[in-house]
């Protein structure tokens, strides 16, 4: 009698545990079945810092939704490069699955888990978990237009712009953004891709522009004029924010479209914005 008192308390107590389990599985995992009706937006805009730091309805990705009336997603990240960076760790480095190329594929894939776990270690970033989660909802069998605006991060990393030997190097600037519309295109033959090069930048640390600065790549007019190359080769369009968008034949022009040389202010972004829109339309 005892021992059988023993047994139902022992399989009780294993129900329990079994739903406690559930319901903390429940609590931590989201179900795959949230994104069974999945977010229609006509653009998604990947890009740095540049797209990515302001948020708001004045962000430049927000700014050319409304003056072109489309819906826009802004799945930009500061900080990020293009490319793939670090050669040693390859695959297993957070920040790289968060790269132009480590988003592209796995939107291709529609499995965004490597990401998921790499926005843990992102704390300074507070808005990348966001980002994620809605880049995991949007069926991108229906996106019209895909932005790309990155550059400036690969130039600052000295990253290689080119192999020639494999133009695939996903850790080269040029083979990420090859890497990327290729599966941008699998996943959707009919989006529309544009490619968004950096724009003039000035460091107001170093007095030094843009022009005179080579972080080991070469300087950011090289970058620049690799991608509107590029955008030749894939037959895709440029919309080139270098040479005639921020005017630059003075040091402190800066300041009119810039908070600190490099990200825009207020104006700078509604500049960028009328720049872009204007190409889309």
């Amino acid at each position: 009698m005892k021992k059988a008192r023993i047994l139902r308390r022992v399989a009780c107590y294993g129900v329990i545990g079994a739903v406690m389990f559930f319901l903390l599985f429940s609590l931590t995992f989201r179900s795959r079945s949230d994104f069974s009706q999945r977010q229609q937006v006509e653009i998604v805009a990947f890009g740095d810092s540049v797209f990515g730091e302001v948020r708001n309805e004045t962000a430049v990705p927000a700014q050319v939704g409304a003056l072109i009336g489309k819906t826009v997603y802004n799945a930009a990240l500061g900080g990020t490069c293009a490319s793939r960076q670090d050669v040693d760790r390859r695959l297993d480095r957070a920040k790289d699955s968060l790269s132009l190329v480590g988003l592209a594929v796995a939107m291709g894939a529609e499995d965004f888990g490597v990401q998921q776990s790499a926005r843990l270690r992102e704390s300074n970033m507070e808005y990348f978990p966001e980002v994620i989660d809605g880049l995991e909802g949007i069926d991108f069998n229906k996106v019209q237009i895909i932005l790309i605006q990155h550059g400036i991060n690969d130039y600052h990393a000295g990253t290689l712009i080119d192999n020639p030997e494999n133009p695939y190097d996903v850790y080269t600037f040029l083979g990420a953004i090859r890497r990327a519309v290729a599966a941008f295109r699998d996943k959707n033959p009919q989006v529309r891709i544009v490619l968004v090069t950096p724009a003039y930048t000035w460091y107001t640390a170093t007095g030094l522009t843009c022009e005179e600065t080579d972080q080991g790549g070469g300087v950011l007019e090289d970058y620049v004029n690799a991608e509107i190359r590029l955008g030749e080769e894939l037959g895709i369009e440029v919309v080139d924010l270098y040479h005639d968008c921020l005017p630059h034949e003075n040091w402190w022009d800066w300041e009119t479209y810039t908070r600190d040389g490099l990200h825009p202010n207020e104006a700078g972004r509604k500049l960028l914005s009328q720049k872009i829109a204007e190409a889309l339309k």
